[in-house]
């Protein structure tokens, strides 16, 4: 947004005189020191004054002092509580909630090294420079991770340009001050802002030899391209001049200065940066230019002009000339970009807490853009898409880094750079790789190399794919860099759902109209988009999409989460495409420069091919490939690194791994990945056959017990046929089968259908006994209808009433088990009461199986063990849980429905308010996908500990969506649960999970 003149015209008097005076040394010198003098005085006044105070208040007693003491320290803790506003490591209700923060979001574990290192109260910026930083690398609460990074990397001795990293307590502050910052941390700003000046030997604002500095974002985890950016910072009317004069290079400099001032005209004034763009384009078009370089000095006076001409016309002023205005503007429109739209949305989406805040780290510019001799590149020590070990990255000669991530050049590979410059590329393979060693991590690292001199800007932890990242830790087990423990904690269990992707199928014969690079692995078809609403309104009718972009930008990031996969024209391995397409797990092809994008025409041409909006294509991310129409695909492997992987979280999870499944293929699906057993098996899903609705609906409207009873014959043999799938499938693991669940009325038509259906037939004259039919359907339809079904005549309650249900269930059950045992194959069935609120309920049902399965097992002959437990899914069944025990073998809580009742909240209509809820803080997340710990999750804990005060041994799990929950499966570990069942897709997510949870509770934390 375009900031209004009256706000311009206050940051402008904002800048105090001092401020403006700071490019002319000896005023300032002595300005600062005679402001020094005073306030030494002052405080030597002062403490003079408090001595005295004190010596007149000898009398007090000495539990008046204490309780005077006590009290200023609460006041002062009260007022730091306040002032920090929950800050960046907020602190959770428990040590395990912090921990397990910690590890999903930071990765590498380290065994507990007591109190974290404390830092100075007060001080704000941290310098970093020659050979030695003020900050260390474990500091990233309070530096983000490209400070900490920084500071590290200047520690050890890398080739860092000095700079300062002013820090995400100023980021708290400025938000809580009404969008400034505190006095002292501007003067702190100032003050090594002249650190630098002295180290680099240049003044800021110097006309003949000026200072320039980036001001770039860092926050705690990172967010590739989500916040902002201002570089060549310094620049104006004058130092472009000295620039020119001093390198001998006036068209860098000019390139330089139009960068600068499109560059803060978006980020700082918030001018769409399309309106610097289409000019430069239009003088391009013009002089039939095709690249930025080779745009001549005169070309880029024009553009300078042009630009500021943009910038008057849009704020009403001219471009500030004052570079202490540019950087104090430049510093607080990053702080202010923490909270941007698509800041906002990464953190959603990678789950990333909005209280940290960001650095700002202000840093020496040096140019990769002062000719053929110099150069910008981004790389990974490793390869982030496969995690093979190869080196791996990109760069351009003559640019400045904006310019690889954004795509608008295709850089060339990082191998190129050994031959350009084989000096260079050698040092920067030796700093890389011992950085590497030194964090024991992938590292994504940005240099630059200003006329043959290596500087490197950043390092931290790279971001890769789910395969990638498995394939890393195993190989770093391998190397002995890292150790099993810790490997389980570099990958998030949600991003197991990365290898869950499929891939084209092999013997496909798909038509490839276009390759491009393989930026980021798996198959994805969709309906080809332009632009990132598109995406989201398509994705919003239940289509798949494929979002086809020039090159994507941060502004993209809705469009993106909301896609199935992305393909851009521009752009390479390190584009912005290509790292968050990695980040998020979604197929991607990058740098197809074959196809031509149109945006008016919403469509792309490659050869002879027009690929329009709406039209289906295929992407192959793992090479390059797209192609049109949709591409059958296949399940993937999960065999190698993967399986080595997970048999690690085997070996230390402690929670057993069940399944949510119905028929055999989901079981079969769910031993492939992994699981112990089915935990929740859905009888009535199996009732929706197409082959057994009508028998159901017979059973359902019989008038007798009797008929009831005949209609329930005819689906024993289907019932028993799926038991008996299921026990061959689960080879031995238990098998947990829940009787009936829903309403009655819920196999039966809609009420509002079956009347149109009537009066439509009335309409036609129909057979009279047709219609007789449909009106006794009807009424029975209205007879079962109810008010609140939820709480209505559902799960025990059914099998009560209609006893000959549970009977028939029970017998399909037990003879299903008994010819499964008879063939010598091992059987586990437990029998599972849902809904059950008193003992007396679960006693009925209990009597009613153990006489069909004693009668069942005595007929077949066979040495059958079975349990027969219940659901807890109704806060009284937790509350008296001590009592349900006596009759049950085991518990398994029904999470879902025990948070509909908990919270009072209808699944079927919550989404209505859940999401604002969470996005305005009422809640933490969504409570029916991670538990509510602090309510739900206490009726679970209850409802384990008075169960098992009855019966020790009682098994305990939990069967809700919550078992393939993360932080949920943390907490049922805490508390002692035996097992947790989730979906077949999800078990790798439980396995690591579980692994993860139970190494906290034996000490392992994050470094």
């Amino acid at each position: 947004m375009v900031k209004k003149k009256s706000t311009k015209k206050k940051a402008a008097k904002k800048s105090p005189k001092k401020a403006k005076k700071a490019v002319k040394k000896k005023t300032t010198k002595k300005a600062a020191k005679k402001k020094a003098a005073g306030k030494k005085t002052a405080r030597k006044k002062a403490a003079k004054k408090k001595t005295t105070k004190k010596k007149s208040a000898k009398k007090v007693t000495k539990k008046a002092k204490k309780a005077t003491t006590k009290k200023k320290t609460t006041k002062k803790k009260a007022t730091k509580k306040k002032t920090m506003k929950k800050k960046a490591t907020k602190k959770k209700a428990t040590k395990k909630k912090s921990v397990k923060t910690r590890v999903v979001k930071v990765g590498i574990p380290q065994k507990k090294t007591g109190a974290s290192k404390k830092t100075p109260k007060g001080k704000y910026v941290y310098y970093f420079g020659d050979g030695k930083a003020e900050g260390a690398g474990d500091m990233k609460d309070l530096l983000g991770g490209k400070g900490a990074g920084l500071a590290e990397m200047t520690n050890a001795g890398v080739p860092v340009p000095p700079g300062f990293t002013i820090t995400t307590e100023v980021c708290t502050l400025f938000y809580e001050n009404n969008m400034t910052i505190p006095e002292k941390a501007d003067e702190q700003m100032l003050k090594y802002l002249e650190k630098v000046e002295k180290s680099v030997g240049k003044k800021f604002g110097n006309p003949k030899d000026p200072l320039l500095v980036s001001v770039r974002s860092g926050a705690k985890f990172s967010m590739p391209g989500m916040m902002d950016t201002v570089l060549n910072l310094g620049l104006n009317d004058e130092t472009v001049v000295g620039l020119a004069e001093l390198t001998g290079n006036e068209r860098f400099a000019l390139d330089s200065y139009r960068r600068f001032i499109a560059m803060f005209g978006n980020v700082v004034l918030g001018i769409d940066k399309a309106d610097f763009e289409d000019i430069l384009d239009e003088i391009k078009e013009h002089n039939r230019l095709k690249f930025d370089t080779d745009l001549t000095p005169d070309h880029l006076k024009t553009l300078i002009e042009r630009f500021k001409g943009v910038i008057r016309e849009k704020t009403g002023e001219d471009f500030p000339q004052d570079p202490l205005t540019q950087l104090r503007m430049s510093r607080d429109a990053v702080f202010k970009s923490w909270n941007n739209p698509r800041a906002i949305t990464y953190r959603k989406s990678e789950n990333i807490p909005g209280d940290l805040g960001t650095a700002v780290n202000v840093q020496t510019m040096v140019f990769g853009n002062m000719g053929t001799n110099s150069a910008t590149g981004v790389g990974f020590t490793r390869d982030p898409a496969t995690g093979n070990p190869d080196f791996y990255g990109e760069y351009l000669t003559n640019a400045q880094g904006e310019d690889v991530v954004a795509g608008i050049r295709t850089p060339k590979h990082i191998s190129e750079l050994g031959k350009e410059m084989p000096k260079v590329y050698n040092q920067l393979v030796d700093i890389t790789t011992k950085l590497e060693k030194h964090y024991r991590d992938i590292q994504d690292f940005e240099f630059t190399i200003q006329e043959g001199t290596l500087y490197m800007l950043q390092t931290r932890t790279g971001k890769r794919t789910a395969h990638a990242a498995v394939k890393i830790a195993v190989d770093m087990v391998k190397e002995k860099l890292i150790t099993e423990q810790e490997a389980l904690f570099r990958i998030a269990p949600e991003s197991l759902n990365q290898l869950l992707h499929r891939n084209i199928d092999p013997s496909a014969t798909p038509t490839v109209i276009a390759r491009g690079l393989s930026a980021s692995p798996g198959a994805a078809s969709g309906k080809v988009v332009f632009n990132a609403e598109d995406a989201e309104r398509f994705a919003e009718d239940g289509n798949n999409v494929i979002l086809v972009r020039h090159e994507t930008n941060p502004d993209d990031i809705n469009g993106m989460i909301a896609s199935r996969g992305i393909l851009t024209s521009r752009g390479g391995m390190t584009s912005h495409a290509a790292v968050v397409a990695r980040g998020m797990g979604k197929p991607c092809v990058a740098g197809c420069e074959e196809i031509k994008v149109y945006y008016s025409e919403k469509n792309f041409i490659v050869g002879e091919h027009i690929v329009k909006e709406g039209d289906v294509i295929t992407l192959n991310g793992s090479t390059g490939e797209v192609m049109l129409g949709e591409v059958p695909t296949i399940e993937p492997e999960l065999s190698g690194e993967f399986g080595i992987f997970m048999s690690w979280a085997d070996k230390y999870r402690r929670l057993k791994i069940r399944t949510n499944a119905d028929v055999p293929r989901d079981a079969e699906q769910a031993i492939k990945f992994g699981a112990e057993g089915i935990g929740l098996c859905r009888t009535e899903h199996m009732f929706f056959a197409e082959d057994r609705l009508p028998i159901v609906r017979e059973m359902i409207l019989a008038e007798n017990e009797q008929k009831r009873s005949e209609a329930l014959e005819k689906l024993l043999p289907f019932q028993k046929k799926d038991f008996k799938g299921l026990f061959e499938v689960m080879r031995g693991y238990p098998v947990t089968i829940r009787t009936i669940d829903p309403p009655l009325h819920e196999f039966l038509p809609k009420r509002e259908e079956l009347m149109v259906e009537i009066a439509e037939m009335k309409v036609r004259k129909d057979d009279p006994e047709q219609i007789k039919e449909k009106e006794f359907l009807l009424n029975r339809v209205e007879e079962l209808t109810e008010f609140n079904p939820m709480l209505g005549h559902r799960g025990c309650r059914l099998g009560i009433t209609y006893p000959e249900i549970t009977e028939m269930q029970a017998r399909a059950i037990f003879e299903a088990a008994c010819e499964v045992a008879h063939s010598g194959k091992p059987v586990v069935p437990e029998v599972m009461i849902p809904l059950v609120g008193t003992v007396a309920e679960l006693k009925n049902q209990k009597e009613i199986i153990v006489r069909v399965a004693e009668e069942v097992i005595k007929k077949h002959g066979v040495d059958l063990k079975y349990l027969v437990g219940t659901m807890i899914e109704i806060p009284r069944g937790a509350l008296t849980a001590d009592e349900i025990a006596e009759e049950a073998d085991f518990f398994s809580f029904g999470t879902n429905d025990l948070t509909q009742m908990g919270f009072g909240y209808s699944r079927d209509d919550a989404a209505k308010f859940l999401r604002y809820y969470v996005d305005h803080g009422i809640l933490d997340a969504d409570p029916f996908v991670t538990l509510d710990q602090s309510g739900i999750g206490q009726l679970v804990r209850m409802g384990t500990e008075k169960g098992r005060a009855t019966k020790k041994d009682l098994k305990v799990g939990i069967c809700g969506e919550h078992g393939g929950d993360p932080k949920s499966i943390e907490f049922c570990n805490a508390i002692g649960l035996d097992y947790v069942s989730c979906s077949p897709f999800r078990v790798p997510i439980a396995r690591l999970a579980a692994a993860q949870a139970t190494l906290e509770d034996t000490g392992w934390t994050m470094a």
